[in-house]
């Protein structure tokens, strides 16, 4: 999470061995630029630049991999301009790393080393609409209810962490809350999905509770932290 702020942004990740990063994007003058905020945008680092062609030198470095052994490189891509411009700019670049990324046919998903999943403010009716698409779609709680999406337009569900519950880190994981999570968690899985938790207590009580539970990616800003902890058995 917040990774472009951290002193070297991707490789921090990837030489820790962790397989996913979150890139907030503002879409500049046609060009998306990481950047939390929108304060000093026009100096702010591009999505190819910070992200795409690192990863493109090393599946390119590493026989087709970013990772080797490891699964598909996860780059959740959080728009946080208006959806539709946001998403049009997106489509064409990715179209430059067409090679390297996960592909969504009529004919079913063709994995590549990198799969993007668009999250913030999502372009829903463009992505749907589109008949071959180079990115995933990040759904909500609510999107889980009724007729969901499959899991191949939908395949990760993030949401705050404190619709779960509102327990800060500090003493016991209340009972009703685990069994809540849990809960939550089965749900997902049982859909063929994935789940991400934001905004929740970034300390090893939180980060045990959701492993235990099984949440699937940990959103954290302290990569040696969590290192530390995955690598101890959590």
């Amino acid at each position: 999470h917040n990774d472009y702020r951290h002193t070297r942004p991707l490789l921090d990740a990837l030489d820790r061995g962790f397989d996913a990063v979150e890139a907030d994007v503002h879409l500049v003058g046609g060009r998306l630029r990481v950047a939390h905020d929108s304060t000093a945008l026009a100096a702010a680092p591009t999505l190819e630049r910070l992200y795409l062609d690192p990863l493109l030198e090393r599946v390119r470095r590493n026989g087709g991999q970013v990772q080797p052994g490891m699964p598909p490189f996860l780059l959740l891509v959080d728009v946080k301009s208006e959806a539709g411009p946001a998403y049009a700019a997106l489509e064409p670049l990715l179209a430059r790393y067409a090679g390297m990324l996960t592909r969504f046919t009529p004919g079913g998903v063709v994995p590549g080393p990198v799969l993007v999943v668009v999250s913030g403010r999502r372009a829903r009716a463009a992505m749907e609409s589109a008949s071959t698409r180079l990115a995933a779609f990040d759904g909500r709680l609510d999107d889980l209810d009724g007729t969901p999406p499959s899991p191949a337009f939908m395949p990760l569900v993030s949401d705050e962490w404190k619709k779960v519950s509102r327990w800060k880190g500090g003493g016991p994981f209340p009972e009703r809350d685990r069994q809540a999570l849990e809960r939550l968690v089965r749900r997902v899985h049982g859909q063929g999905r994935k789940l991400r938790l934001w905004g929740g207590p970034d300390v090893e009580a939180a980060w045990k509770v959701m492993l235990d539970a099984g949440v699937d990616y940990i959103n954290t800003d302290d990569l040696d932290g969590l290192r530390s902890f995955l690598l101890r058995g959590g």
